[in-house]
C-alpha cells in the first residue's frame, strides 16, 4: 500500500515538472555577446514575454518593469565560477488611458538612457525585451584566450501582483559561452 502511495506521488511531482517545463519552454532568452573597442557589449531578446495577464496589467496603468540581471562569469574547474562583473538593464513602461500612450523608460544600473513615447503595442513590446549591443563591461581585465559565460536573468516586478506572469517562479534566464580574444 505504501509503495502505491509513493508511486501516485511520483507520478503527481513527474507531471507537474512536465507541465512546468513545457510552460518554460514557450519562453526563451537568447544572449549575443560581442568584444570591441575594449568592451563586452550584450544583446538579449526575451520571446513571449507578452502574455494577456501581462496586456491587462500594462493596460490598468499600473507601472510595469522588465528586469534584466546581467552576469559576467569565468567558469572555474575546481571551485565556484568566478563573477568578473553584473550589471542590471530595466525597461519600464507605464501606459496613460486617456492619451492612449506608452511610455518606455530604459535604465542599466540605475542610470536613466533614454526614454520614449509610442502608440503602438508593437514597439512597446520591442523596447522593453529587446536590447542590441548594450556597451555593459570593460574587456580590459578579461584575460586573452580565456572562456567566459554571460548569464541574464529577467523577471517582472510588481512580482506579487494578482496577475500570473509568463514564467515560472517569475523568472526566466538565458547564457551563453564566449573565448576572449585580444
Amino acid at each position: 500500500m505504501a509503495w502505491r502511495r509513493a508511486a501516485w506521488a511520483l507520478l503527481v511531482v513527474f507531471g507537474l515538472s512536465v507541465a512546468l517545463a513545457a510552460r518554460q519552454a514557450e519562453q526563451s532568452l537568447l544572449v549575443t555577446p560581442l568584444t570591441r573597442d575594449g568592451k563586452v557589449l550584450v544583446s538579449f531578446t526575451l520571446n513571449d514575454a507578452f502574455s494577456d495577464d501581462v496586456r491587462t496589467a500594462i493596460h490598468s496603468g499600473t507601472s510595469i518593469s522588465f528586469i534584466y540581471e546581467v552576469e559576467l562569469k569565468r567558469s572555474s574547474t575546481l571551485w565556484l565560477d568566478r563573477t568578473m562583473n553584473t550589471a542590471v538593464v530595466t525597461a519600464a513602461v507605464r501606459f496613460d488611458n486617456l492619451t492612449r500612450r506608452y511610455y518606455v523608460t530604459r535604465l542599466i544600473d540605475g542610470r536613466i538612457e533614454g526614454t520614449d513615447t509610442y502608440e503602438r503595442e508593437e514597439d512597446v513590446q520591442r523596447k522593453l525585451t529587446a536590447f542590441e549591443k548594450l556597451p555593459l563591461f570593460s574587456s580590459g581585465t578579461l584575460e586573452p584566450n580565456a572562456e567566459y559565460y554571460l548569464r541574464v536573468r529577467a523577471h517582472t516586478s510588481p512580482r506579487n501582483a494578482a496577475f500570473v506572469w509568463p514564467w515560472a517562479s517569475h523568472e526566466v534566464a538565458g547564457h551563453v559561452k564566449f573565448t576572449f580574444i585580444r
